[in-house]
């Protein structure tokens, strides 16, 4: 299979082309400019892949939740490349793509809390176990919340991870929740969000350009900080 895929929903801004089982990702962190950068790597990408956009299967994005600019950025490129190559769409939660690097990160760990910093006091956050292909499975919903609204799931005691730059933000979730190892450096990358996507394409988890949307979770994005 042939995928591309594209974030641009934090800070970091990446692309990655994902053939026959190999991935090859450009990743940079940007304060702004994602939309400068990611078109040249996308066509970095393919010129080093010796493969047109034509020729690739389908395109993934992260889709959110993230910063209002860059999710709608990640959203209407995806839909432009798909619309210009007759292609389908792969959206791919960030929260998710966090998640599995963690799993990569700690091959013994089952469960991760992942929190992504949606500025304004708050996280983007969602619980996460690992599922028997590696994958990350959701546990109930995706958040937007004050660290402190945060709750883990009934029946977990702790989680193994805590993972994402909002726990960097935000140091007192390591103290509220229970946990065995922190990942506070990670965020979505295009190359995770590429292997996810390679799972759901098989599972018949695609969508027309013209029916894909960002998630955003929050409504008052306008809200001063």
């Amino acid at each position: 299979m042939r995928l591309l895929a594209l974030d641009t929903a934090t800070e970091g801004c990446s692309a990655a082309l994902l053939q026959s089982g190999e991935t090859a990702e450009l990743y940079e962190e940007l304060g702004r400019g994602h939309a400068e950068r990611i078109l040249p790597m996308i066509d970095e990408l393919l010129t080093r892949g010796g493969i047109a956009l034509a020729a690739v299967d389908a395109i993934a994005f992260g889709r959110g939740p993230g910063g209002f600019t860059g999710v709608r950025l990640a959203t209407s490129l995806a839909q432009g490349l798909a619309f210009s190559a007759a292609l389908p769409l792969v959206p791919v939660s960030d929260l998710r793509a966090v998640a599995q690097l963690a799993f990569d990160e700690h091959p013994e760990a089952r469960t991760v809390l992942v929190c992504n910093d949606a500025r304004m006091g708050e996280v983007y956050w969602a619980c996460f176990e690992r599922l028997a292909q590696g994958t990350p499975g959701q546990i109930g919903l995706e958040h937007v919340t004050r660290p402190e609204l945060i709750k883990l799931p009934g029946e977990w005691r702790r989680s193994d991870v805590l993972a994402g730059r909002g726990i960097a933000q935000y140091p007192q979730i390591s103290r509220l929740v229970r946990h065995a190892v922190v990942s506070d450096r990670l965020l979505p990358r295009a190359g995770a969000i590429a292997r996810l996507a390679e799972c759901d394409f098989a599972s018949g988890l695609k969508v027309e350009p013209h029916d894909a949307a960002p998630v955003y979770l929050r409504n008052d994005v306008a809200r001063p900080g």
